[in-house]
Formats: structure tokens, sequence, C-alpha cells
């Protein structure tokens, strides 16, 4: 019996360390806890309180390690929907296929989500093994093991400042590195816009791709289409409007996913001129994000799509069509054949149509009609795409420089004084050499003319 007990206690002691998180304390991990939301650690303190585990996790935690500020904040806990609406003031439950609560402090919104299991048996996938049913709750390290990126996979505990990390998440973002938790074809067969997420995590860290988990993105390519259009379009949204938008284009170009994506780009990357407005455009969508300012995904695609717009405009010119016919047709052709791959939400395609068809008016509107021109919701909007288009030289600097003081001057009086003072707009071709009818000559009435002189 002492000799059993004396060999359990030298094979407990010379055994291997069991296999689990690690648990890594402020000094490893770097995050500043005064940069951590005060409502996600409230959420975090009462579900702990109440016997429950709870963490701060994904692109928060990710973010805070890498030196960045995040966007927002989650929470992951093993509480159920159901058991934490009741423990806050203001919280809601949304979600149908799979719930999560919304609690609310103020203007800031804390989504709490219950962990996810991860088994494979119990998820539906269609014929490329995406998944389409993925809904049964589970433990912490099924949550882990279902997140994509091993730097996505870290669970701040706010209370006690530990990172707790399965799979060597701080050390790949440490070292800049996007590595795919599990066998990347598969991951990326369950969901194709893994390809995406990859991509803009690469270009937002200046990270570079793991091999295993670069490799299969160019063969997969075609799988992005298999993906719901409203949840394509929000990710793209995502990439363009993550501070590193040209990048990200560029990758895609190079993973061969601008055809199912944004079909006219190849074009315009590949053609200097075009390429160029792009690159002022992207650059300047770039530094609002990166300054904390919003963006308009209206704006984006106007500018993305812009070039397209033009070559199809001046094709119809040239067939006869008068300037705006052929610049409305033009804007129908493109947006459908964009709709075709990636469609644009309903809510931007007028936006962007207001956008373009104010450019030629800026440079021919007479004076009255600048006032209607300033009343319209996408005047400012438009007026910033004006200055895209004269520093790429597309018009003149001197009036696009015009009408953005006018945009900025808030003066009713200014702006009087401003539009007064400007110089008569040239009249387009179609309009000057029209000419004017001549007045219709009224025809003598000799018989009337007769009869008033025999009254």
């Amino acid at each position: 019996m002492l000799k059993r007990t004396i060999k359990t206690f030298v094979a407990r002691l010379f055994a291997a360390p069991a296999k689990g998180p690690k648990r890594l304390g402020q000094s490893q991990h770097g995050i500043d806890p005064d940069l951590v939301s005060r409502h996600a650690f409230k959420v975090c303190e009462v579900l702990q309180q109440h016997g429950y585990e709870a963490y701060v996790v994904g692109g928060a935690v990710r973010d805070l390690i890498a030196g960045l500020e995040p966007k927002d904040f989650d929470v992951a806990t093993n509480a159920t929907p159901e058991q934490i609406r009741p423990l806050f003031r203001r919280a809601r439950i949304i979600g149908k296929r799979f719930k999560l609560v919304h609690v609310v402090f103020g203007r800031e919104i804390i989504e709490t989500s219950t962990f996810r299991a991860g088994d494979t048996q119990k998820q539906q996938t269609d014929a490329h093994g995406r998944i389409l049913r993925d809904n049964e709750y589970g433990e912490l390290l099924d949550d882990v093991n279902r997140r994509d990126f091993t730097l996505n996979a870290l669970y701040y505990d706010p209370i006690t400042e530990e990172v707790i990390d399965y799979h060597n998440g701080v050390e790949d973002l440490k070292n800049r590195v996007v590595r795919m938790i599990g066998d990347p074809e598969t991951r990326y067969r369950e969901d194709p816009v893994r390809m995406l997420r990859a991509l803009r995590f690469a270009a937002k860290l200046n990270a570079s791709i793991e091999p295993q988990t670069h490799q299969p993105i160019q063969k997969l390519a075609s799988l992005i289409t298999n993906v719901p259009e409203s949840r394509l379009f929000d990710e793209m949204l995502k990439l363009l409007e993550c501070g590193h938008a040209l990048r990200c284009l560029e990758q895609l170009q190079q993973e061969a996913l601008v055809p199912y994506l944004l079909p006219f780009l190849e074009h315009s990357l590949a053609e200097p001129e075009q390429r160029l407005f792009l690159e002022i455009a992207l650059a300047r969508t770039d530094s609002r994000v990166r300054s904390g300012r919003n963006t308009s995904p209206s704006f984006v695609f106007a500018a993305l799509l812009w070039k397209a717009v033009q070559e199809q405009c001046e094709k119809r010119i040239k067939a006869g069509s008068p300037p705006m016919q052929a610049l409305s047709e033009a804007s129908d052709i493109v947006i459908e054949e964009q709709s075709r791959v990636l469609p644009i939400q309903r809510r931007y395609q007028g936006d962007i149509r207001e956008i373009w068809f104010m450019q030629p008016r800026f440079e021919r509107v007479n004076n009255r009609a600048i006032w209607r021109m300033i009343e319209l919701p996408r005047f400012r909007a438009a007026v910033d795409f004006l200055q895209l288009r004269a520093e790429a030289k597309e018009v003149d600097s001197i009036m696009a420089q015009w009408w953005m003081d006018l945009a900025d001057s808030q003066n009713t009086e200014t702006r009087a004084a401003m539009i007064e003072a400007r110089p008569t707009a040239p009249r387009s071709t179609s309009t000057s050499t029209r000419r004017r009818r001549a007045p219709r000559r009224r025809p003598k009435n000799t018989a009337s003319q007769d009869t008033t002189s025999n009254e």
C-alpha cells in the first residue's frame, strides 16, 4: 500500500502538466484596466456575484492588447439569457435563432451572450460545409473552440485582470500573426466570411497570415457567394471601415475575391488614373476612421463605383444621349451589375445616386438654384465628393473649394454674399447651343378690325 502511494506521488510529481488555459496577469497581457468599459466591468461583476462565469471577449480584448481603442465591448457567460435579464434594470433579450441580452447603460450597450457549444454532430451544414444551424449552449472550452482565430479566443476577467488563453492567442497577437483555430479549410467552409475576416485582421493589425491559414483562401474564394447577402454586406462594410481599406482591397484582389464582391474594381485597381482616385478616396476614409469620426457607407460605395459610372456615362454621351440622361442610365447599369454580386442596401442606393447626380450640377448650376441644392440631404456629402474629384484632377480645384467654403458657412447672410459674388456659371453645351424660339407673330384678323371700326 505504501509502495503504491509513493509511486502515485512520484508519477504526479513528474507528470506533464495537464492541458488547460494559460492565465495571464496584467504584466503579461498588458491591458490597461482604465481602458476597459466600466459598464462591461459592471456586467461581469454582477454576473460573478450571482455565481456565474463572465468575461469580456472578442474584439475588445484583441484591440486592448494591440493598443487600439475598442469600438464596443461584449461579454460571454455561462448564464442563460433568462438568467441574465432579471439581474439588470435595463436589459432586453434579442434574437430568435440564438438569444442574446443587450444590457443598456445610457448610450452604451453591452452585448451579453451565453457560451455556445461546438459539437459538430449537432451542426447542420450545406453541401459545401457551411454551418446553417449552430445554436446550442455550452461550456467555456466549447465557446473558445468555436471562435475563428487565436487572437479572438481571449477571455478577459476585469475583476481579477487575468486573460484566459487556450490557444496562445496573446503570443500570436504580440507577434502579429493571424492563425486559425482548427483545420483552416474546414473552418472556412463552415463560414466563408472568415476569409474576409482574416484579411481584415491582417490589414488592421499590420499582421501576417500564418501559412496554413492563408493557403486555402484562393482555392475557396468562390464559396463567398454562399453567404447571405445582408451578412456579406455587413462584413464588407467592416472591411472598408477598418482604417486600412486600400490594403484590404489589394488583398481581396490578390486572393481572387474581388470578382465575387466588387467586380468593377478589378479594372479600377489596374488602371493608374482610376486607382489614384480610389487611393485618395480610401485614404480620406481611413483618416476619418483613425481620428474617430463617422464614415458613410453611401459615400464609400459612391467612390468605389464612380469610375465605372463615368465610363458608362461617356459611352452613352458619345452615342448621343444628353449628359444627365447618360449619367442616370450609367448609374442604373452599374448599381444593377453590382447588385448581382453583392447587393447594396436600398437605403444607401438613393444616397449614392444623389451624390453622383449633384456632380455635374456643381459646374453649371445658376445662382438661384444653389439655394435648392443646399437644402438637399446629401449636399455636404456631394461637396466632399467634389473635393475628391478635384484632388484627382477631375474638376477645377478653385471651383471645388468655393463649394466647400459655402458648405462650411452656417450663416445665411454669408452664403448669400458668396452666391451674389459668384461669377455666372457657364451654361452646359446642351443648353448653350439651343436656339431660343422667336415669338410667334399674331396674325392680323381683318374681319375683326372691320367689325370694330363699323361699330
